[in-house]
């Protein structure tokens, strides 16, 4: 049965990261993998994550399964976390969530979904966009397109040939758009722009699909949410995919949460049954660990305000070191695009090559595309990195 299987190549990130862990170098820099590290280089596990998983192993019961949907505290907690609290689509009955393993069981869920409404659905992608939407997307049989979206000259959103490329979408059609800090490119669109890429959703009848992996590490909590809120509230139907790795901290938790936006509640019923029968052929139901972690903190006003006052901290930190790398590289060019840029990722816009050297000579690892992990860096880091791409350059 396994004697014709070929082996495949391996993934970019996951070669890159074996790569690192094989170099002897102990001023190696890891700046590829995609998870947030402190001043000290570690991936720590927030205080308000330790004190509630304290508080679950004290009061928890059992480890009885938790069905489908998951937990209903949670996915009403991620709920109001997205939408607000006061939100008129969720007093309507009109929002839907379940639980999920992680982003990306989110958004494999809204594929298997997407591909039960109609199975020629098209999906359009950002280009660039994050590696894995390709595979969980098309991977259900979804078709899949691109529209501009950075500009490789100036590292901006090509906003212009963004709106053309979607003007050619088709009534149905599915635009992908990130919430927030894009990733790979760390360039997100303004609230103006939120609202221009509204008026075509609606002209030409399309369904937006938002994925938002990173709410609190671009400007805040509320203010990363500001585009997606205000595209909600114009579109009769939509959906959210989001995780809860990076801004609590869970990754290896696998915790998500996918959001169902419906024209009125009875349609919220019926997608809601469907999706729910979905999950049930695929994994059955979610892992509750993390879930239950996420619940406890957003549901004690205590704990909630630590949680803010850590995610804040991270955010803060990640814009410091933005303006830190951009005024460090300013010698050998403008690289303002990287303190305009939000979130853990920028492109330097460097060649294979020039990524090549800095691995070899100096131990400084990065995506052949140049995509680098901001957040990777330190005080004690930062200015070593700048002047080996100082000396590439």
């Amino acid at each position: 049965m396994f004697e014709g299987l070929k082996p495949l190549p391996q993934d970019p990130i996951l070669q890159l990261m074996q790569q690192f862990r094989e170099d002897p170098r102990q001023d190696k820099v890891d700046l590829g993998i995609g998870v947030y590290k402190d001043a000290a280089g570690h991936t720590p596990i927030m205080a308000a994550v330790r004190e509630a998983e304290r508080r679950l192993l004290a009061t928890e019961t059992s480890k009885g399964y938790v069905g489908p949907a998951g937990s209903a505290g949670f996915n009403d907690a991620m709920a109001a976390l997205i939408l607000g609290r006061d939100n008129a689509l969720r007093r309507d009955g009109r929002v839907s969530v379940v639980q999920t393993p992680g982003g990306c069981g989110a958004l494999r869920m809204a594929a298997e979904f997407l591909r039960l409404c109609r199975p020629d659905t098209t999906v359009w992608v950002s280009n660039p966009t994050w590696g894995n939407h390709r595979p969980l997307l098309g991977g259900a049989g979804l078709a899949i397109r691109e529209y501009p979206y950075l500009d490789p000259a100036t590292l901006e959103v090509d906003f212009e040939a963004m709106l053309e490329a979607l003007a050619q979408a088709r009534a149905g059609d599915v635009v992908l758009l990130h919430g927030c800090c894009h990733n790979p490119s760390g360039a997100d669109l303004t609230l103006a722009q939120w609202r221009r890429v509204t008026e075509v959703i609606l002209r030409r009848g399309l369904l937006p699909f938002v994925d938002l992996a990173y709410q609190g590490l671009g400007e805040g909590l509320e203010e990363d949410v500001a585009g997606l809120r205000q595209l909600a509230a114009e579109v009769p139907e939509m959906i959210v995919a989001a995780s809860c790795s990076k801004n609590f901290g869970l990754y290896r938790e696998r915790t998500g949460a996918l959001m169902l936006i419906c024209a009125s509640p009875a349609n919220r019923e019926a997608a809601t049954s469907q999706l729910l029968s979905a999950i049930r052929s695929h994994y059955s139901m979610p892992p509750a660990h993390g879930a239950a972690i996420v619940e406890t903190i957003l549901a004690d006003d205590g704990l909630r305000r630590q949680w803010q006052d850590e995610l804040g901290a991270m955010c803060q930190r990640i814009l410091g070191l933005r303006h830190a790398l951009a005024d460090a590289l300013a010698p050998a060019g403008d690289f303002g695009f990287i303190a305009r840029q939000r979130g853990m990722f920028s492109f330097l816009g460097i060649g294979p090559d020039q990524v090549r050297r800095l691995r070899e000579t100096h131990g400084i690892y990065m995506l052949e595309s140049s995509r680098v992990n901001v957040a990777g860096l330190n005080e004690q880091t930062l200015p070593v990195v700048a002047e080996a791409i100082r000396g590439v350059l």
